[in-house]
């Protein structure tokens, strides 16, 4: 994977991902479940904020999970290994250069990474070839273009603009979650079904609130304030209004709404 992660690899951007990927169990992973025996490739694991459900939901499949980052997989193997989960596999690996086989894994897991790659397609038709004739392709994005919220606020979403600007600036796109559908399919997947899984934020749901309006959504916008002030995108009084209208949103008369999809295809049953 060759883009740069706009966000980062500290141990801030971690805490991120773990608060992120625990408010979304329910919405994101209740319906991936993978069968005894069977084989999973993870590509693009990171620090294992998704692996953790992805072990837990199918502890007899066998999982080998992959990302380039040899700092985010030893933090993974850290904390599977803190978790008690042990039928997952760790290693650094490139998904543009990846050492198996054809026709390797049974189904192929893929979350919050085709937004930061600068050809999705070409990674999709790579981890095609891995997948058994017939096997299951999983993918999960967001769409930062679906953000909407109340009270509204010019501020925020130009700050929200910064984020997705500075994505692309690193050949990775931020609102690809609509595209899911067009990308598999050029990508030459089959049975293409992408389901829209929203994400609705008001103060009747203050687990959401913490989880995902402040500490998951905020917080991501809130991490690339010097990138974009430095990059001259905004300026650094409007950015700090964005950040405090996207918190306002988090209170108890606010609301803030956001989309993600997610998509399950096949490989086709006879290898193109």
């Amino acid at each position: 994977m060759t883009a740069g992660y706009v966000h980062g690899y500290d141990e801030r951007e971690a805490r991120r991902l773990t608060d992120q990927a625990n408010t979304l169990i329910g919405l994101l992973h209740a319906d991936t479940r993978y069968a005894d025996g069977s084989t999973v490739l993870e590509a693009g694991c990171g620090v294992g904020a998704q692996t953790v459900t992805l072990a837990r939901q199918s502890p007899g499949a066998q999982i080998i999970s992959i990302d380039i980052s040899e700092h985010s997989v030893r933090q993974a193997r850290e904390r599977c290994t803190s978790e008690g989960i042990v039928n997952v596999e760790f290693e650094q690996g490139d998904l543009f250069d990846l050492r198996f086989a054809e026709h390797s894994f049974d189904h192929v897991f893929v979350c919050f990474v085709l937004e930061h790659l600068p050809d999705p397609v070409a990674a999709l038709r790579r981890l095609l070839r891995v997948l058994r004739p017939g096997g299951t392709l999983t993918v999960i994005e967001g769409d930062h273009g679906s953000a909407f919220f109340h009270p509204d606020s010019d501020a925020a979403h130009a700050a929200i603009d910064c984020q997705v600007a500075l994505q692309a600036a690193n050949g990775g796109n931020a609102n690809i979650g609509r595209s899911l559908y067009p990308l598999l399919v050029e990508a030459g997947a089959t049975d293409v079904m992408v389901s829209p899984r929203h994400v609705y934020v008001d103060g009747s749901r203050p687990t959401w609130i913490e989880g995902f309006t402040k500490n998951t959504f905020t917080a991501m916008i809130e991490g690339v304030r010097n990138e974009a002030l430095g990059a001259g995108l905004i300026d650094a009084d409007e950015f700090d209004r964005g950040i405090a209208d996207l918190r306002r949103t988090a209170t108890s008369d606010g609301m803030f709404s956001y989309m993600f999809f997610k998509a399950v295809a096949r490989s086709r049953t006879v290898p193109a």
